[in-house]
């Protein structure tokens, strides 16, 4: 191990860079995890000398100072599904076929092309992913027809797509049909959707930047591993961003998984009808009987004797009486 103290088991799983801190939650929760062949507990740790197993087979520790991490910008073709399932046919694990594991930053729709981040640091994906941080993604973006005089004054101030207004962005005509647009979120299709929205449809979505690193002249389908002058750069730009989602100033924190004490179910306790006569029974407040009265309606000798059983006080069906 490279580690003198404890680390959670999420981040020992996304340092290692066999997948992001999220996937190795589903990981976990899966049951595909194991410390020194044990299913670990909710919240548990792996220290110095643990070996920790994904599916029995053992992962490497990370370099302290990261020297050991990839990263890389591809540019991904039309066609290729941004996903590490290697089942999934044209999956972009097997189109950059990497001799190190590496997953996606995020992703692109299928149809759309262009810069994407691959990695084997976990630590970095969420950060960049994040809305709440504000970071740049640009695109270029063709569409169906010739883009209306007020068309990226609507698309900047925000359009609602899937029951929420988008973030006011940055958007640019360059073209007939052609304009630049920069956002900071990335709801799912967004602006397909939001062309959608406008009465246009996208024939053409390419992805240019991803905060300071460009698309350059990377050929569809090629890729190359990021400099350090673009390494330090979206390191620094990262460095005060939240690896988690922030869900408002005045949010109180949330406990930890493992500080997080269990539900216990409070036994019901059954209540006790308060208005009793004198035979234990509930009086019949609809009808007004008095403790001790006696209905007309539940003798055979009564003016409704005729109709045989009756109600009783409780307003439950009640044998009928004879004469004493």
């Amino acid at each position: 191990m490279t580690f003198d103290s404890a680390v959670r088991l999420n981040k020992f799983i996304s340092d290692s860079g066999h997948c992001s801190r999220r996937e190795a939650d589903k990981l976990i929760a899966s049951d595909r995890v194991k410390i020194n062949g044990l299913l670990p507990e909710l919240g548990a740790v792996v220290e110095s000398g643990d070996v920790v197993t994904v599916d029995d087979q053992p992962l490497r520790a990370s370099a302290a100072d990261k020297t050991d991490r990839i990263y890389i910008a591809y540019n991904k073709p039309f066609g290729i599904t941004c996903t590490t399932d290697q089942t999934v046919k044209g999956n972009i694990v097997d189109a950059i076929d990497h001799d190190e594991r590496i997953f996606p930053i995020g992703r692109l729709d299928k149809p759309s092309e262009g810069l994407i981040l691959l990695t084997s640091d976990g630590d970095i994906v969420n950060k960049i992913l994040r809305a709440e941080n504000a970071h740049d993604k640009e695109y270029i973006v063709t569409v169906n027809k010739n883009l209306a005089p007020n068309f990226a004054e609507k698309m900047s101030r925000g359009l609602p797509i899937l029951g929420t207004i988008t973030k006011p962005c940055k958007v640019r005509v360059i073209g007939k049909t052609t304009f630049k647009i920069i956002l900071t979120q990335g709801l799912n299709r967004q602006i397909r959707r939001m062309c959608d929205y406008l009465g246009y449809d996208v024939k053409q979505l390419v992805r240019t930047r991803i905060m300071n690193i460009e698309l350059g002249k990377l050929k569809p389908g090629q890729w190359r591993r990021l400099t350090k002058v673009e390494l330090d750069l979206l390191t620094k730009a990262t460095s005060q961003s939240s690896k988690t989602a922030i869900k408002g100033a005045n949010a109180k924190p949330s406990a930890s998984p493992a500080a997080t004490k269990p539900r216990v179910a409070k036994p019901k306790v059954k209540k006790e009808p308060k208005d009793l006569d004198k035979h234990g029974r509930p009086k019949n407040k609809s009808t007004g009987v008095k403790r001790g009265a006696k209905s007309k309606n539940l003798t055979t000798g009564g003016r409704n004797g005729n109709k045989g059983a009756g109600r009783g006080n409780a307003g439950r069906l009640t044998a009928p009486r004879g004469r004493k």
